[in-house]
């Protein structure tokens, strides 16, 4: 990337990636996923997907295994990631465009674990795949051919919170913990996912697609800043906690508070999938 070209933090549009899809430093990440069909993205991305882009799936590339104790999405360890972004040509000077088919969150993940290693230069295409093509831009079916490089991974562990963390900060009025699940799971009904409905006790809940216009882009810095200025209600952004049902949407939270220029908040990884693992913690149900 040449000294006049600014590096791209938090989205980019279509047609920013489209003059930069030949650039050496550059490279996009296809993300596409489906939370009861995990088969589903790979293959729509093996159909066709934006020319030059590498296929990172949800379950074997931005998660770890899972197990008794842990959420649905454990975060992945940071050298077995590290070692991934080198196999997809990704090094230190790199410019990373992460998308999925247009709600983000997945995108948003991977956006957040590159930054959790230190990485910096990582933004979300604006409105997904469905901007892509919207724009009149094209798909390829073609395997991109890839030389691998060397990354360096400098995890930035204070960017992440544990259950224990979360379990502590439950009195203190100095935290705000805020979930982005939809209405009725965070109230505790129509829950199909995890076997226990219901949120942290005294969780807020900003729902992931507030963040959005209608047509699926992220809203402007402003209208988020001004939005979630009164979700923080007097607090400053280092004192949020961004959670989900497995950590994957609330990072589109993270994004837009970034996007506000609202810098510092931490992920609960775990979510609320971990947190029910234990049945000693504390379950709260209702609009809260």
């Amino acid at each position: 990337m040449s000294a006049t070209t600014s590096y791209h933090h938090t989205i980019i549009e279509a047609a920013t990636l489209a003059a930069h899809l030949s650039a050496p430093d550059w490279v996009t990440l296809d993300c596409r996923f489906e939370l009861g069909k995990p088969a589903a993205g790979e293959a729509a991305y093996a159909a066709g997907h934006i020319p030059g882009a590498r296929y990172a799936h949800l379950d074997r590339d931005l998660a770890g295994p899972v197990g008794p104790t842990t959420g649905r999405h454990p975060l992945p360890e940071p050298q077995a990631l590290a070692r991934r972004l080198a196999e997809w040509g990704i090094d230190r000077q790199t410019q990373v465009v992460v998308y999925d088919q247009g709600n983000s969150f997945f995108a948003a993940r991977a956006w957040w674990l590159l930054r959790w290693l230190g990485h910096s230069q990582v933004a979300v295409l604006d409105g997904g795949l469905v901007a892509w093509l919207a724009a009149g831009q094209a798909l390829e079916p073609t395997l991109p051919q890839v030389t691998p490089r060397t990354f360096a991974a400098h995890n930035l562990a204070a960017m992440a919170v544990s259950a224990a963390e979360v379990l502590q900060s439950l009195h203190s009025d100095t935290v705000r913990l805020v979930d982005a699940r939809g209405a009725d799971r965070y109230a505790g009904e129509n829950e199909t996912i995890d076997p226990v409905g219901g949120h942290v006790p005294g969780a807020l809940h900003h729902h992931y697609a507030r963040n959005y216009n209608a047509d699926g882009r992220l809203k402007d810095a402003a209208t988020l800043r001004t939005e979630w200025l009164q979700t923080l209600h007097g607090r400053p952004p280092t004192a949020l906690i961004a959670m989900c049902g497995s950590g994957v949407s609330a990072c589109v939270n993270l994004l837009a508070l970034e996007h506000a220029g609202l810098q510092g908040a931490r992920l609960y990884p775990g979510s609320w999938s971990e947190w029910i693992c234990d049945p000693a913690r504390p379950v709260a149900r209702g609009p809260g």
